[in-house]
């Protein structure tokens, strides 16, 4: 069934759980993924990106979504990072039950405006909106701690930003990063900043970048010629802090991206009289059911459907 994020994240953050937020630019992902959500009876949220939008086509990924939904499970249909405002107009028009503002690059003022004009036009369709404050880069991006707590996301003012625009969700900077390329040293984010921002601000929180890059389906891809060997991650045990501490959802995209990739790339090696595309998309398919699987036991979202 299709729903919002609001209530679901409402409730993930009392009880103590996140939602698996999972990235999808094709029909391949969305089948691992809902087949994972059924096993495991975890709600879960479908998130198409601006970029999954220029690639697929939003009336594509709508309709498969919308076919995905007719599972039992609770779906949300997600746009993820949002910039521009004719698409994020265009998905609240069209059927998308969540959308992001993302004005995080933006001037403090400008972001706020932007966002509650978002939430306008959210709120006459009745849709979730997730705004986002702070720079999403990993800590040791920051060359000294007073740039890096300026790009961080301020307790104080996330409260006042909360308020100023009544989102229903927020996500957070505290030292995580998109893509595989997260940490160049120490694995680590700033457990300490969400603890003082979850103190105040309280909708539900979000966590982005937050893929683990997972060791042993890195190396399947390694083994058969990736080459990603500086690659890492948000370790298990920051995540399971996070969601302790207020993060309700948590966006995933590299690590599926990395499972597809193994299992292609084996099946590549493997299958080399193969040209029939459904075999040599099937054991990405399968190592993209596994990570899904994974992290919605990681996120105890397991059994909350």
């Amino acid at each position: 069934m299709l729903i919002t994020t609001k209530k679901l994240l409402i409730t993930a953050r009392a009880k103590k759980y996140a939602v698996p937020a999972l990235n999808i630019n094709d029909l391949e992902a969305l089948k691992a993924i809902m087949f994972a959500a059924e096993k495991m009876r975890s709600p879960i949220i479908i998130q198409t990106s601006e970029g999954a939008i220029h690639y697929a086509g939003m009336n594509y990924l709508i309709a498969m979504i919308r076919v995905a939904a007719k599972e039992k499970v609770p779906v949300v249909m997600h746009l993820d990072h949002g910039k521009d405002l004719k698409i994020i107009k265009q998905a609240i028009q069209n059927g998308y039950t969540s959308v992001m503002y993302d004005g995080s690059a933006l001037p403090y003022n400008e972001n706020v405006r932007n966002t509650k004009k978002v939430i306008t036009w959210a709120r006459a369709k009745g849709v979730s909106v997730e705004a986002e404050l702070g720079a999403i880069a990993g800590i040791e991006d920051f060359v000294t701690v007073k740039e890096r707590d300026a790009h961080l996301t301020d307790p104080k003012q996330a409260l006042a930003f909360a308020q100023t625009t009544k989102c229903d969700s927020l996500a957070v900077a505290i030292g995580t990063s998109h893509g595989a390329y997260k940490f160049k040293g120490q694995t680590h984010i700033d457990i300490d900043r969400l603890k003082e921002i979850a103190k105040v601000v309280k909708i539900p929180i979000v966590l982005h970048g937050a893929s683990g890059v997972m060791e042993d389906v890195k190396a399947l891809a390694e083994h058969y010629g990736a080459k990603i060997g500086a690659a890492r991650g948000v370790l298990d045990k920051d995540i399971a802090q996070a969601i302790k501490h207020g993060v309700a959802k948590v966006n995933i995209d590299t690590d599926l991206r990395l499972a597809f990739t193994a299992g292609v790339r084996e099946a590549i090696h493997d299958l080399p009289k193969v040209i029939d595309p459904r075999k040599l998309l099937e054991p990405g398919n399968l190592l993209m059911r596994e990570v899904a699987m994974r992290k919605m036991t990681l996120f105890k979202s397991s059994g909350k459907a």
